[in-house]
């Protein structure tokens, strides 16, 4: 009977979320099924020449912080906060595809965001990337 309580508790709670913190959805199609699907929006980050091989480079727009990585000219988004603590990946050690957290050194891979070495537990967040007249560009 308590659980019964507690899980209609629940339920409800989920359901009366005020609408200022619901998700707020930019565009929306029905696709085929007839479900609504989100469409991903793009953001410019930079000129592709801003990031040299090797090199990251941190951004800051549209209410994100992220680290902008050319690996062998090839270009990869991914959160700038370490997952783990307040270290900044794109101020972190980068060798080939791997960026060592310059707070408590765990690493990352770079290309899929995945803990190389702990103390680091949860992966990255990464972000579809792509180059578009000159410009890294993510899709959110």
């Amino acid at each position: 009977m308590v659980y019964d309580a507690l899980r209609k508790s629940l339920q409800n709670a989920v359901f009366s979320v005020p609408p200022k913190y619901r998700a707020v959805r930019r565009a929306s199609m029905k696709g085929r099924s007839g479900r609504t699907t989100v469409m991903p929006s793009k953001i410019e980050l930079c000129n592709a020449d801003d990031v040299a091989v090797g090199t990251a480079l941190k951004v800051e727009t549209g209410g994100l912080s992220v680290a902008v990585f050319n690996v062998d000219g090839e270009f990869y988004v991914l959160d700038d906060l370490c997952t783990h603590g307040p270290g900044s990946l794109s101020e972190g050690y980068i060798e080939g595809d791997v960026v060592e957290c310059n707070f408590h050194n765990g690493q990352f891979n770079i290309r899929t965001g995945e803990v190389v070495l702990p103390p680091c537990m949860i992966p990255m967040k990464t972000y579809p990337t792509t180059v578009e007249n000159g410009k890294v560009v993510i899709e959110v």
